[in-house]
C-alpha cells in the first residue's frame, strides 16, 4: 500500500514517515504542502493520503476540497491528521469526504495499524 502524507511540519512528516514504512512496511511518499501534495497525489495515485489539518497557504480542508474536484485524485481516501479532536471537528471532516480522523500525537507504533483500520471501514 502506499501512503501519501501531506503535512508541513518535516518532523511529523519524518515520524509519520518512518512509522508507516518500517513498522507497517508501506510505501511512503510525502509533500510539505496542499499544493505539492495535490500534485504528488495525481503522479503517484497514493492508496490513501494522511492529511494535515492545519497548514499555511492551503489547509487540510481547501486541499481536501481541490483533491477532490480534481478527476485523477477525487477517489483517493483522505484520513485527517489534527491536533484539533473536538467530536464536532472530527464529524464535519467526516461529512466533507474523509474516510477517518487521526489526533496529532498520534503512536507510531500504531499508526499502519489504525490506517488499516480506517480503510478496511
Amino acid at each position: 500500500m502506499r501512503v501519501l502524507i501531506i503535512d508541513d511540519e518535516e518532523d511529523t512528516r519524518s515520524i509519520a514517515s518512518m512509522s508507516l514504512s518500517i513498522i507497517g512496511g508501506l510505501e511512503v511518499l510525502e509533500a510539505e504542502s496542499g499544493a505539492d501534495g495535490i500534485k504528488m497525489a495525481e503522479v503517484e495515485q497514493p492508496d490513501v493520503i494522511l492529511l494535515d489539518m492545519m497548514m499555511p497557504v492551503m489547509d487540510g480542508s481547501e486541499t481536501l476540497v481541490a483533491l477532490q474536484s480534481n478527476a485523477g485524485t477525487q477517489r483517493i481516501p483522505v484520513i485527517f491528521l489534527t491536533a484539533k479532536a473536538m467530536s464536532s471537528e472530527i464529524e464535519r471532516l467526516k461529512r466533507m469526504g474523509a474516510v477517518g480522523v487521526l489526533t496529532k500525537p498520534f503512536d507510531p507504533t500504531m499508526l499502519a495499524n489504525q490506517v488499516r483500520q480506517i480503510l478496511e471501514g
